[in-house]
């Protein structure tokens, strides 16, 4: 699952990858995958404390996109508006640093499936696919 972290000027928050293997230096929403018996609304909350500490209530989550990818996984895109705390890059062995960006103004640089995603989501449509 992914997630929209918008804050009140309609931005949106990216970390750029480092010593992952995959991507450094790419810029990328945080994300993970679902632990057993997890549902996706509860891995994204874990993983929004876990990766850039704040903390989010069931209920400011918004479910905006699903992406089926041609590699036979499904990316659930979720957009929260309401948090508690502030942002901060807590995991710095795969986070270079964290930035705010503008849908209109993504950086160069970022995850391709990611992009289309939003800009999947900017069209007003919540379901796409990728790479088939």
């Amino acid at each position: 699952m992914h997630l929209l972290l918008t804050d009140d000027r309609g931005r949106i928050l990216f970390g750029q990858r480092e010593g992952t293997g995959f991507e450094d230096g790419a810029w990328h929403v945080p994300s993970g995958h679902l632990e057993e018996g997890e549902s996706v609304v509860a891995a994204l909350i874990r993983e929004a404390a876990e990766e850039v500490g704040v903390e989010i209530a069931a209920d400011d989550v918004e479910f905006s996109h699903i992406m089926h990818n041609a590699s036979g996984r499904m990316a659930f895109f979720f957009t929260v508006r309401r948090w508690e705390g502030v942002p901060a890059n807590r995991e710095p062995d795969k986070c270079a640093g964290l930035e705010w960006f503008f849908p209109a103004e993504l950086p160069e640089h970022m995850i391709d499936y990611c992009r289309e995603a939003l800009a999947t989501i900017g069209d007003g449509r919540d379901f796409s696919l990728y790479g088939w």
